[in-house]
C-alpha cells in the first residue's frame, strides 16, 4: 500500500465545505464581480468536495467570528478567503488563530514558499494560516483568484481528506 493509500484509506467519502469570501466592498454591492469565490466553488466542486454555502461578509473581525461560531462542527471545513494582508482592516487571520484549538503552521509556510517561487518576496505580506476549531478544520487564504487555485489545488485539495480524517479521530 502507498503512502497516499494509508493516508486516506480511513478518510471520509463526502467532505462539506463552507466559503466565505471577506470583502467590505463585494458585502456592500452583491452585483459587484466575486471571481475567486466563484472561483472556488468550481474547484472544489470540480475535486469532487460538497460546498454547503458560500457567503460574502466585509472584513470585520465580528463578523469573521459569527461564521466561525455558526458553522464550526457542521461542516468539515470552513474556507475564509481575503482579508490575509498587512492593512489595518485586514483581520481573518487574527480571529481564525485566537480561535484554533490546533494551528496547523505548515499551511502558511508552504503557501507562502510556492507563492514566493512563482512571484517572488511579495510572499511574504500574506498571513495564510490554518487551523482547527472544535471538529472542523479553518483555512484562511488571501482573496486573490491566484492564491485560491494555489490554495486548493496545490494544498487543500490533495490532503484534505487525510485531514478531516485526523480531526475525527478516524486515522
Amino acid at each position: 500500500m502507498s503512502s497516499r493509500e494509508e493516508h486516506t484509506r480511513y478518510a471520509p467519502k463526502e467532505i462539506r465545505f463552507l466559503v466565505v469570501i471577506v470583502s467590505t466592498s463585494r458585502s456592500r454591492n452583491k452585483r459587484k464581480a466575486d471571481i475567486s469565490g466563484e472561483l472556488a466553488l468550481s474547484l472544489l466542486k470540480e475535486e469532487g468536495f460538497k460546498v454547503v454555502n458560500k457567503v460574502i461578509i466585509p472584513d470585520d473581525p465580528h463578523k469573521i467570528d459569527e461564521v466561525i461560531t455558526k458553522y464550526v462542527n457542521k461542516v468539515d471545513v470552513i474556507l475564509f478567503s481575503g482579508g490575509t494582508g498587512i492593512s489595518p482592516t485586514d483581520t481573518t487571520p487574527d480571529v481564525i488563530l485566537r480561535r484554533a484549538e490546533k494551528v496547523i503552521p505548515g499551511f502558511g509556510e508552504l503557501f507562502r514558499y510556492i507563492t514566493y517561487k512563482k512571484l517572488g518576496t511579495v510572499a511574504m505580506t500574506t498571513r495564510a494560516c490554518a487551523g482547527v476549531i472544535g471538529k472542523t478544520i479553518v483555512f484562511s487564504i488571501p482573496g486573490s483568484p491566484h492564491a485560491v487555485e494555489l490554495a486548493i489545488r496545490k494544498l487543500i485539495a490533495p490532503e484534505i481528506r487525510h485531514m478531516v480524517a485526523h480531526v475525527r479521530g478516524l486515522a
